[in-house]
């Protein structure tokens, strides 16, 4: 087991298994948290509530019920294509970038998930998976726009006009180069989250974390501890070692073995690209074990969190609950056949 360096060390050693709720969740979601055994959440809000003194106090409300709070993500400076493609708005978005940081810094909130991704997460028509159960879906034949918050982007061009790998490189360069300083500052560690779907170019755009070497030339430009991994094993395995370069396990060792990885979002795909469906996670072609395992092994500290559950009859809870307890199994199974917990 590699030795723990850098802003991993101050998280407990030890796989999480994590519950993504609202930071306005209701006691009755705080409590059903509880119940699944969960002890850390991660929480999303957008740049109106973004500040020290929310963070703050959100993270003192969960802590009064029993939970602590790992991660906190803007959504308003995630996803963001003035500071992917550098336009005018750019350097203002970098320095708000900033302030979620300081503001993360200032709460004692170790964590945020970060994507560079130009134009959106994309999704087809949504299909079914086991039972008839609802799922997201991408159909590559069937692709037209992709989304994030409430912007669509169109094909063909989705930004205007195509872009070089080069200037997306450099583009990234210039964000992470700024606000890597601010993030080992405020000791807060940055997760980068693959593109989904790992597609390059898509809508004329580079899509620079598409590949397991994008990665390692970021981590070489970052040149920081604080800069990491968010490892989506659902984008991993939307595209296969075939577009990846390497399978999901082996990057998990590499990424826990370079101290780079912060967070896993743990979830299951039918086949790769193409056209995927995204399933339960016993229920891909994926062996989640394998990967719960490999968390273990490697001496993975940060949170394992379920992703995009298919829907399980009206609550959206039970996808979520069912998730987390088959987690909770796995990582039980992997403890006690390396006969070691933590």
């Amino acid at each position: 087991m590699p030795a723990v360096t850098g802003p991993l060390t101050r998280v407990q050693p030890g796989v999480k298994v994590t519950a993504q709720i609202s930071p306005e969740a209701k006691d009755e979601d705080l409590a059903f948290i509880r119940q699944m055994g969960v002890e850390h959440v991660v929480l999303w809000t957008d740049a109106s509530k973004s500040s020290a003194t929310y963070y703050a106090e959100r993270k003192e409300h969960f802590r009064n019920n029993g939970l602590q709070v790992y991660g906190f993500g803007n959504r308003d400076v995630h996803n963001q294509p003035a500071i992917v493609l550098n336009t005018p708005e750019g350097p203002a978005k970098i320095e708000e970038y900033k302030r979620h940081l300081q503001a993360l810094g200032k709460a004692g909130i170790p964590y945020t998930t970060y994507a560079h991704m130009p134009n959106g997460i994309w999704s087809t028509d949504r299909e079914t998976t086991r039972g008839g159960a609802s799922a997201r879906a991408f159909d590559l034949a069937k692709a037209t726009f992709g989304r994030w918050h409430t912007t669509e982007f169109h094909l063909p061009l989705t930004n205007g006009r195509i872009y070089t790998d080069d200037e997306v490189w450099e583009n990234f360069a210039h964000f992470i180069r700024q606000v890597a300083p601010v993030a080992e500052n405020e000791n807060v560690m940055i997760g980068i989250h693959p593109d989904d779907p790992p597609i390059s170019p898509l809508g004329g755009v580079p899509r620079i974390f598409s590949t397991f070497e994008g990665y390692k030339r970021a981590f070489a430009l970052a040149n920081s501890p604080n800069v990491g991994s968010c490892l989506c094993v659902g984008c991993w395995l939307e595209g296969g070692s075939g577009q990846w370069g390497t399978d999901a396990i082996t990057a998990i060792r590499y990424f826990a073995a370079e101290n780079k990885l912060f967070k896993v979002h743990f979830r299951n795909v039918d086949k790769p690209m193409p056209h995927f469906v995204e399933t339960f996670v016993d229920d891909g072609y994926q062996d989640m074990y394998l990967v719960m395992k490999a968390l273990h092994e490697s001496g993975f500290r940060g949170v394992a969190i379920p992703d995009h559950v298919p829907q399980m009859g009206e609550d959206p809870r039970l996808g979520a609950a069912y998730t987390i307890g088959y987690m909770r199994a796995m990582l039980r199974r992997a403890e006690e056949e390396s006969g070691r917990t933590g």
